[in-house]
């Protein structure tokens, strides 16, 4: 029997993408300027209105799902005896999973026939839209609910993301990094690398002077151990980095695919105008 994949707003995957391959999200917010905008549907705020307004001066914050939105997903899903794949926003980065297992519980009660799998996948951006992309593809070849979750709890943990970061106070602010490990960053000509880490959150790995030195650590350290020909990178309104960033994966050799998208804005309300970010798979468990 199949079954339906549902992901949320901070996976960046476009929801063009999204529609083609069969796969609902659903949005976190973001309040802006006083407003509060929805990351996905026709009149979302995008990362282009977003980045401009964050390089003017504005601070935005993002609101995680609550328990009362999944639960409306969740009944749908249910009342149609359609068994469902959600693949969560890392549960160390937002509420958004714990709101996802209190609503499962509660429609279970309502419906204790529904299957409703709820997966934490300890990554965020592309990092978790590789998890979805996988889950996609093995729905494709008839892969049943159970063996697609089997897959992705053995993909998890291989999955490595850098991001390169102009200014890790957005990050401050939202919680993610400590102050502490954020005074680097306020140094002149010094770019900070950050990783995610085996559970899900955020570490400051490298500091690397100047922009071009640190794209180019970036790629070394995805490439050191990367298990396929594949790799994504994601970006803040940096699209010509972004190009120089494939330019150095695809002259290495091993990498044979780089796909681009931009971070959307639930993501860069965090990181901030400028970041860049890579992702694939490695042959090593992240630490």
């Amino acid at each position: 029997m199949t079954f339906k994949i549902l992901t949320d707003s901070t996976t960046d995957l476009s929801e063009k993408w999204a529609l083609e391959h069969d796969v609902a999200i659903v949005g976190l917010t973001i309040q802006l300027d006083g407003v509060t905008y929805e990351t996905v549907g026709e009149n979302k705020l995008t990362s282009k209105v977003l980045l401009d307004k964050m390089n003017t001066g504005s601070q935005p914050t993002t609101s995680q799902i609550n328990v009362g939105q999944f639960e409306d997903v969740f009944k749908k899903y249910a009342k149609a005896g359609e068994p469902l794949l959600y693949v969560a926003f890392a549960s160390s980065l937002s509420g958004t999973y714990q709101s996802a297992v209190m609503a499962k519980d509660m429609v279970l009660e309502e419906y204790p026939e529904a299957v409703i799998e709820i997966f934490d996948s300890r990554a965020a951006s592309m990092g978790e839209g590789l998890l979805v992309m996988e889950a996609v593809m093995a729905r494709a070849e008839g892969k049943s609910l159970t063996e697609t979750v089997d897959l992705l709890l053995n993909l998890r943990s291989k999955v490595q993301t850098y991001f390169l970061v102009d200014d890790l106070n957005h990050l401050v602010r939202g919680g993610r990094i400590s102050k502490a490990a954020a005074v680097i960053g306020s140094l002149a000509s010094i770019k900070p690398i950050i990783t995610v880490q085996a559970d899900g959150s955020l570490k400051p790995i490298a500091k690397v002077r100047g922009k071009k030195k640190a794209q180019t650590e970036c790629v070394r350290m995805l490439l050191e151990n990367i298990a396929d020909e594949r790799a994504v990178i994601a970006h803040a309104n940096a699209v010509d980095a972004a190009d120089n960033l494939k330019e150095l994966l695809l002259a290495d050799g091993r990498v044979k695919e780089v796909l681009i998208e931009p971070l959307g804005p639930v993501i860069a309300t965090h990181v901030g105008p400028g970041t860049l970010a890579l992702f694939g798979f490695s042959t090593d468990d992240r630490e």
